[in-house]
């Protein structure tokens, strides 16, 4: 991210950019300021669009090969085009591309065996956006509302992570319902949080884990209803948990092993602002426990699904078995 802000403060491009990664609001920020900054924002003439896998890569090419009207280039945006996971001739047809267009490409996998992602590497720019560390989150989330006059506490920053989750998308939209609701007022507390914002099904699940943990069966089941009560299907709720369940094992099992949060967040699927969270509540389970818990949650899917069990009982029957004291 650093280069293509440098090669935008420089006004000196390459001819390709490649932004890949889960972060959905960092590929659209880059994108949109290359093309703001390659193009200005009216110039419609020079630019062209292309979306999705069954994009025709003849089409593509002549596009490219076209030269610019009444400017110096022509910009080619390309989407979720999957041509970096499978293979095709498009680097072939790119290799004799004019220096007056510039390609960038925003996908969100890779595969860096690919023969247009090694042709690209080659000749431009690759940017891996995933997402930020619980640090720079609370650092994005404060700065959106300081833009605004609004101040909140550290405290309180978390505490609003903790609804949104970690996807900068929605920690954006989330944050403009706190502005708007507070008006004129400087200090966002969490009363205001709780009155907007919208706490993300995966915060709920988290939720839950951490009342099972602590044996507070009232409250995972409360949780429970409270997903129930806006039309979560009990057999995605069942999904979840299962997973929320897999990623505290694979998570115990990487940190007794020595390994770095970072590589954690990787080899797991988390992103890394959650990783610390989800140590902190693994203590809570013993492996055994946790390999009880996903035996358990397999059985009840299989007897939900072989008609011996309705789905909304059996996981009231997990959370209550695994939230009792003992």
């Amino acid at each position: 991210m650093k280069v293509i802000k440098e090669h935008i403060k420089l006004g000196s491009y390459k001819p390709f950019y490649l932004l890949y990664g889960t972060e959905g609001y960092l590929k659209k920020l880059y994108r949109d300021k290359l093309k703001d900054a390659i193009l200005g924002n009216n110039d419609e003439m020079n630019y062209s669009y292309f979306e999705g896998k069954d994009i025709n890569i003849k089409n593509v090419a002549e596009v490219v090969q076209t030269l610019p009207f009444f400017s110096d280039k022509r910009l080619v945006i390309i989407e979720n085009s999957g041509l970096f996971k499978s293979q095709s001739e498009l680097s072939t047809m790119l290799s004799g591309m004019p220096e007056s267009t510039i390609v960038i490409f925003v996908e969100t996998e890779i595969d860096k065996r690919n023969k247009l992602y090694k042709f690209v590497k080659d000749r431009g720019t690759v940017s891996e956006m995933n997402g930020l560390d619980e640090r720079n989150l609370k650092l994005f989330a404060a700065s959106l509302l300081e833009q605004a006059g609004k101040k909140i506490t550290i405290s309180n920053v978390a505490y609003l992570l903790d609804k949104t989750g970690p996807d900068m998308e929605n920690i954006q939209n989330e944050v403009e319902k706190i502005i708007g609701y507070t008006m004129d007022r400087t200090i966002v507390t969490t009363e205001d949080i709780d009155t907007v914002v919208t706490t993300q099904i995966t915060g709920k699940i988290f939720q839950m884990i951490d009342a099972i943990g602590s044996k507070q069966q009232k409250k995972a089941l409360s949780l429970y209803y409270d997903l129930l009560s806006v039309r979560e299907k009990p057999m995605s709720i069942l999904f979840l948990i299962t997973r929320h369940f897999n990623i505290l094992l694979q998570i115990k099992d990487l940190t007794a092993k020595g390994q770095a949060s970072a590589e954690i967040a990787k080899k797991v699927g988390v992103p890394p602002f959650a990783v610390g969270k989800y140590k902190v509540q693994e203590r809570n389970f013993t492996t055994a426990r946790l390999k009880q818990a996903l035996e358990f949650a397999t059985d009840i899917e299989e007897q939900v699904k072989s008609g011996r069990m309705i789905d909304q009982i059996g996981v009231e029957l997990l959370l209550i078995t695994f939230s009792k004291k003992e």
